[in-house]
């Protein structure tokens, strides 16, 4: 299969992907009756790969893989096998929390921000127009075919699992070229017309299926692994100052004294540097500040367990009567409405 090529292109070398999503090969390869062993040491990648998310391998290599595996198999739909076989565990915290998430919208929210946990290779986004939400995935290095046909197909194939079986795209776009075999099995698994060599890979849905319930929403849980995310984000690329400073003012909320100050200092810089290196990413301090609260703050309403004074304590304000406030300013009602209507989406 054709390799995707983005438009400003980075080494494929300097950028990776979870080490666990070789894993799932090996898997489609063993389920094509192929000896995942024997290919992954003629690529040279060692079968003893670890969960652990700071075991990362190059996008070059994947690619490798990737190609000895259609060869082997003699399937130009390979990514599509791998793409039914991956697991919440094979994508770390980033998995367990899309199984958690609220909606298949706080579903697409939560991939954006915590993507390049799973890979350095492209960069997703969200938008909505009118009544149609866009997912699109930028590629920021070369990648194979098969490295987007198996993102895009477990990116449909979770969504229906998680909201109801005839849930689909209204359409999707695939950077890649069409194989020659057509097709056929791209429109099976999406239910939905699919073209290719575009520029930008997309999924297109519609809004009010994005906004519904899900049965296994669970805030607490999708908190905990937002945060597990953040922390290793911070250590796989300690260049991004946003996530860095965004997993301190989480760590420091809670103390009251999340100031700007602190923070730079806990990074070993000063505030100046620290709001330079923020201007660069288009960021400031307290808008980060505010959107992490305002983040957290409509997780923890969500959680049954949690009181509003704890909730309060937890976000670092000094009374329960300016939390009120700050909620009301950042969704448009108070703490309990919030918390009450959420209640009966789920009924």
């Amino acid at each position: 299969m054709a390799i995707a090529k983005p438009e400003a292109q980075l080494p494929a070398s300097e950028t990776t992907t979870i080490g666990s999503y070789c894993l799932v090969i090996a898997k489609a390869l063993e389920s094509c009756g192929v000896d995942s062993a024997r290919v992954f040491r003629a690529v040279g990648i060692p079968i003893e790969l670890s969960t652990d998310p700071l075991s990362r391998l190059p996008t070059e290599t994947l690619t490798k893989l990737y190609r000895a595996c259609v060869e082997v198999t003699n399937n130009p739909y390979f990514g599509l096998i791998v793409a039914k076989l991956i697991q919440a565990n094979n994508l770390h915290a980033l998995g367990y929390a899309l199984a958690s998430s609220s909606t298949l919208m706080d579903f697409c929210q939560r991939l954006e921000r915590y993507f390049r946990l799973v890979s350095q290779a492209a960069r997703v986004s969200i938008s909505t127009v009118d009544d149609k939400v866009f997912l699109r995935c930028e590629l920021l290095t070369e990648v194979c075919g098969e490295t987007e046909d198996a993102f895009f197909g477990f990116l449909v194939l979770t969504m229906r699992s998680l909201y109801k079986p005839t849930f689909n795209p209204i359409r999707v776009e695939l950077c890649h070229a069409m194989p020659l075999e057509g097709a056929g099995p791209y429109e099976a698994l999406c239910c939905s017309p699919v073209t290719f060599s575009n520029k930008v890979g997309l999924l297109v849905f519609n809004k009010a299926d994005l906004e519904q319930q899900l049965d296994g929403s669970c805030p607490e849980l999708a908190q905990m692994n937002d945060h597990i995310a953040t922390q290793y984000l911070a250590r796989i690329d300690k260049g991004d100052v946003v996530t860095r400073v965004i997993q301190k003012i989480i760590e420091f909320l809670p103390s009251g004294e999340c100031s700007r100050e602190k923070v730079a200092d806990a990074l070993c810089m000063s505030p100046a540097t620290m709001q330079r290196k923020l201007s660069l990413r288009d960021a400031k301090f307290q808008q980060l500040l505010d959107d992490t609260r305002k983040e957290l703050a409509c997780s923890y309403v969500q959680q049954p367990s949690r009181s509003m004074t704890e909730i309060t304590f937890l976000l670092g304000f000094t009374d329960s009567s300016n939390f009120t406030r700050a909620f009301k300013r950042w969704t448009g009602t108070s703490p309990t409405h919030f918390k009450s209507s959420m209640s009966v989406e789920e009924i």
